[in-house]
């Protein structure tokens, strides 16, 4: 699959079929019929760039990367017909960028997850029973340890979300004063 120049993907060949499935999908719509399927060689190209991207430093250590890729090949899927070959000579860039934002918004979900799942424990007050404990067997060291590893998160994942709130309020108070100007 790697072409001459040792790039795992060819953009030249990539762009060539992903330009013929493009005007394929608009006489499918003309014509009122289903969109056609994509090509082999897309769907190659789609997931050796969804396998390398997630090997990425930046995503290589999340234990739901197959979710991650599922995610990054059905974004393709979901909008590969919306490629403009008019204004864009790079299909690679193209694809890799749907499939980032599926990793990222992955991420998120997971993360919001996992948020709401320490805050339900949190709450059942199961954890301060275990760190008021005067037994400190291996058992409740760790289970210790996680209720700490469990509440920093908890306070980094709501920081998170109130920077951004703050974030959006001060953007959107910005727009008005700027509409009143």
């Amino acid at each position: 699959m790697a072409n001459v120049d040792g790039h795992y993907v060819d953009n030249k060949k990539l762009l060539k079929e992903l330009t013929v499935y493009v005007k394929a999908v608009k006489k499918a719509k003309k014509k009122g019929e289903p969109k056609p399927r994509i090509s082999e060689y897309i769907g190659e190209c789609i997931l050796l760039i969804s396998n390398k991207l997630c090997n990425r430093p930046n995503f290589i250590n999340y234990p739901f990367r197959e979710e991650m890729i599922g995610d990054g090949i059905e974004n393709c899927l979901m909008y590969i017909h919306n490629f403009n070959p008019d204004t864009s000579k790079n299909a690679f860039a193209y694809i890799t960028q749907i499939i980032y934002w599926a990793f990222v918004r992955r991420i998120t979900k997971e993360k919001t997850h996992l948020y709401t799942k320490h805050k339900v424990l949190q709450r059942s007050m199961i954890f301060d029973e275990l760190s008021t404990s005067n037994e400190w067997d291996d058992e409740t060291a760790q289970a210790y340890f996680e209720n700490e590893h469990m509440n920093e998160f908890v306070e980094n994942f709501e920081q998170t979300v109130l920077k951004k709130k703050q974030k959006k309020r001060k953007s959107k108070l910005e727009a008005l004063i700027e509409d009143d100007a």
